[in-house]
Order: structure tokens, then C-alpha cells, then sequence
């Protein structure tokens, strides 16, 4: 499943439908115009959802991935569609990030150690000495 498929599955058909230009950053102002709302409810929603996090420039202008703008699509339709509090939309975001997180491949570590794995060892004597210093 991709992003987008999730965040349609998150939004709904028509939400997923706004076209995002393809740049590495947005200005508030560009931001702005793509969500529908205004600059400073983007800035109130940086304040309240810690995920969104946009880089200023050297002139401290926000400047949004196409990450942060997906987010804050993301965001409007929990808040204005599906009526969620701040409070619900952040919890609803903080468990799709969970869901993600439970559903990623787990990679097989490599074999760093034979057998004869050295780690185990460090851990008891570390554990001793600070035992020692305590």
C-alpha cells in the first residue's frame, strides 16, 4: 500500500485528489493556498501537532516539504471534514503513525558475531562495575 493510498483510505476518495506541485519546499503562502486555509491557522497547527515541524530559511520564512503539506491535508480533513478536536486529530495521527509502525517489514539483522557472541559478556561485566561505582 502507498502513502497515497493510505492517506485516501485516511480521507476519503476526495480529499486525496488535491494535487501537490512536485518541489522539494512550499512557502507558507503556496501552502496556504493548496490546504484552503490560512497562514496562521498553519502556524496554530504547527503549534499543536509536533509532527509538523517546517525548516525556516535563513530569512525565517517557513519553508514545507511535501511531506509536511500531505500532513496538514491530512490534518484539515480530520479537522474540517470528520470534525475532530485538536485533541482527536492528534490522536487519530499519533495511531496511524502506530499502525505503520506495526505493519513495517522487520529486516533480518546480519550475523555480526559467531557464536561465540561477545556481548552478553561486555553487558555482565558493565553491569558489575557499575554496581561497584554505585
Amino acid at each position: 500500500m502507498t502513502e497515497m493510498d493510505d492517506f485516501a483510505e485516511l480521507t476519503g476518495s476526495g480529499a486525496a485528489t488535491t494535487p501537490i506541485p512536485d518541489k522539494l519546499f512550499f512557502r507558507i503562502g503556496e501552502v496556504s493556498e493548496l490546504i484552503g486555509v490560512e497562514a496562521y491557522v498553519l502556524r496554530y497547527w504547527e503549534s499543536e501537532f509536533k509532527a509538523l515541524a517546517p525548516k525556516k530559511s535563513s530569512s525565517g520564512q517557513r519553508m514545507f516539504r511535501k511531506k509536511d503539506v500531505e500532513l496538514l491535508l491530512r490534518i484539515k480533513h480530520l479537522l474540517y471534514d470528520r470534525k475532530y478536536t485538536i485533541e482527536g486529530a492528534r490522536k487519530a495521527l499519533q495511531e496511524k503513525s502506530k499502525d505503520k509502525v506495526k505493519t513495517a517489514p522487520v529486516l533480518e539483522q546480519p550475523v555480526l558475531f559467531s557464536v561465540n557472541d561477545p556481548l552478553p559478556e561486555i553487558r555482565r561485566e558493565v553491569a558489575d562495575i557499575l554496581k561497584l561505582l554505585s
